[in-house]
């Protein structure tokens, strides 16, 4: 009876030292699984517009990188809440991330509901860069500088329009702009910067702040006159354009692209991907060409993003309620 019993015992034992003893190469094996099937990068606004133009131009490298398709998708709406709403839903294995920009920030604060936890329902992956933003007006409005704007603006109450993606930074910089400099202007809400772009291009608004990325192939062909830069310097990129500081004392506003995921992706496969996004960012011919577009590329790491993320949506919470801004 004795030898009956050990046996199934001794076969119980033997299987669960070969399962623990197979553990980390099924663990190493499932970590360099990643990627196993394409990768889709949430852009959560409409084509045309600096998100867009970012997950683009790098997915040819991440494919590089990952050895995997890569698959650009855009989920406009609700101020990149549909969109961003749509990857915190997703399954948390590393295959689904959103650009992320300032509104992942601002919407907190501007809008009453929000369906997810800026912070809770996310993975922070990297912070991928700075950007620089431009306000830009259609050729036909006879200014040339910020100081010439604001006069006409004064001119003008309530006469002229700008467009922007409703809850971005962009919006801000507008209501603030209009703010501090005492002008009076209707500030459209579009579903995305790159409309609103188009719609300034067309002359159907009359000017707006828009990424440098977006906007600088229209300034480059003459069909945008850029009359001032949004950070507290002046931009490499645009060295004869004033700042608006310059003219409208103390107004600075910047920009980020930042790549989250699904809370609950794996950390192994978390630093995988941040890595694979450095190398596309630093490739140099990628640095360069996002540097001219005023993109400064950081491919901060996943730690730092998250102690980033809860400053940025306080400073920026503090911008709505200081510019008295309303979702439109």
């Amino acid at each position: 009876m004795k030898t009956k019993t050990s046996l199934p015992r001794l076969l119980g034992a033997t299987l669960a030292a070969c399962a623990l003893a197979a553990a980390p190469a099924v663990f190493a094996q499932a970590t360099q699984a990643f990627p196993s099937k394409p990768i889709r990068i949430v852009v959560p606004a409409a084509p045309g517009g600096g998100t867009d133009i970012l997950a683009r131009l790098l997915s040819p490298e991440l494919n590089k990188q990952f050895g995997q398709q890569i698959i650009v998708e855009n989920r406009a709406g609700g101020a990149t809440m549909i969109g961003t709403e749509f990857v915190a839903r997703s399954a948390p294995d590393g295959h689904t991330m959103v650009i992320a920009t300032t509104p992942h920030a601002i919407n907190p604060t501007l809008y009453k509901k929000v369906p997810f936890d800026p912070v809770k329902d996310f993975t922070m992956i990297s912070q991928l860069g700075l950007t620089t933003t431009v306000l830009v007006v259609h050729p036909s409005l006879p200014v040339k500088n910020v100081k010439e704007f604001i006069a006409l603006a004064k001119s003008k109450p309530g006469q002229l329009t700008a467009g922007t993606a409703a809850g971005n930074s962009a919006y801000l910089a507008v209501e603030m702009l209009k703010t501090m400099a005492g002008i009076d202007a209707l500030n459209i809400p579009y579903k995305g910067a790159g409309q609103a772009l188009s719609d300034l291009v067309a002359g159907q608004i009359q000017f707006q702040v828009n990424t440098l990325l977006a906007a600088k192939p229209f300034i480059e062909m003459g069909r945008l006159r850029a009359i001032g830069v949004c950070s507290a310097q002046r931009s490499a990129a645009l060295p004869g354009v004033q700042a608006i500081g310059e003219t409208v004392k103390g107004f600075n506003t910047s920009g980020w692209y930042a790549l989250l995921g699904p809370a609950g992706i794996p950390r192994e496969t978390t630093l995988r991907i941040h890595d694979g996004f450095a190398k596309a960012l630093r490739t140099p011919e990628i640095t360069k060409r996002l540097a001219d577009q005023g993109v400064e590329v950081t491919a901060g790491t996943p730690d730092e993003l998250s102690k980033i993320m809860p400053l940025e949506i306080k400073k920026w919470g503090e911008v709505v309620k200081s510019s008295g801004a309303t979702p439109g």
